[in-house]
């Protein structure tokens, strides 16, 4: 599993935030170029649906766009800001769909530089990594994604989400349980 940890904003990713706030769209493109990968990963892991990430990748972008003067720069960093309209447009997309999704056999993780048998053996693992997620409630797919995948602090989880960085925790260690109980039934099955 790739490790994204989230580092401090660069004083140029500042710099692109406060033009967006006062309406430059190229500001907003460049800020569109950073995340949309993170996003589209985050979505993914939650859908489990290459189409269906795309369109919601591409609606937290326009959500973000309409949104982003009300942006405050809290102790939250813009992605994490990001994450929420997606997280809020995933609770949406499930909302309407109200059937389980079957997962693609695509793999958006792949490391270009690995042999075929590596690339497929990671393939192999990373979609049952992304079917046991799924098997997950929603808030313990959440919290997976953004502490193991997204590489988000408890702190920063717990202000996406609203709650306390008590409550992430107690989810965490719940949802690597399920985890565990889920491969376990898995691999005796």
């Amino acid at each position: 599993m790739h490790e994204a940890r989230y580092t401090r904003p660069s004083v140029k990713v500042d710099h692109y935030i406060d033009g967006a706030i006062n309406g430059d769209a190229d500001c907003f493109g460049k800020l569109y170029d950073l995340y949309v990968e993170r996003v589209y990963r985050h979505v993914y892991y939650r859908t489990g649906n290459v189409k269906d990430t795309e369109d919601l990748t591409q609606q937290v972008f326009i959500n973000a766009w309409k949104a982003i003067k009300r942006y405050k720069r809290t102790k939250s960093p813009f992605l994490a800001w990001l994450i929420k309209i997606s997280h809020n447009l995933v609770i949406d997309y499930y909302r309407k769909k109200k059937n389980e999704l079957a997962l693609e056999n695509d793999n958006i993780l792949d490391d270009e530089d690995s042999s075929p048998e590596k690339s497929a053996e990671s393939r192999y693992e990373q979609q049952k990594l992304k079917q046991v997620i799924l098997k997950l409630p929603s808030d313990q797919q959440q919290v997976i994604i953004m502490s193991f995948i997204e590489g988000f602090t408890y702190s920063e989880i717990a202000s996406v989400l609203n709650k306390n960085e008590g409550n992430i925790r107690v989810i965490l260690h719940r949802a690597l349980n399920k985890m565990r109980e889920i491969m376990g039934d898995e691999s005796l099955g």
